[in-house]
């Protein structure tokens, strides 16, 4: 038989709230490699 684990509210908002910042964090370092890119290439001000 498997145990199904209870996740209450305040366990899922957290988990909601730390899914969004870790989005956000990975959105970020996306945006920064991208424009790390456009400079090396010499897109901006070549």
């Amino acid at each position: 038989m498997i145990d199904t684990i209870k996740v209450t509210d305040k366990q899922k908002k957290s988990r909601r709230n730390r899914n969004i910042a870790l989005g956000l964090v990975l959105a970020g370092l996306v945006g920064l490699f991208y424009v790390i890119t456009i400079v090396k290439i010499g897109g901006i001000g070549g």
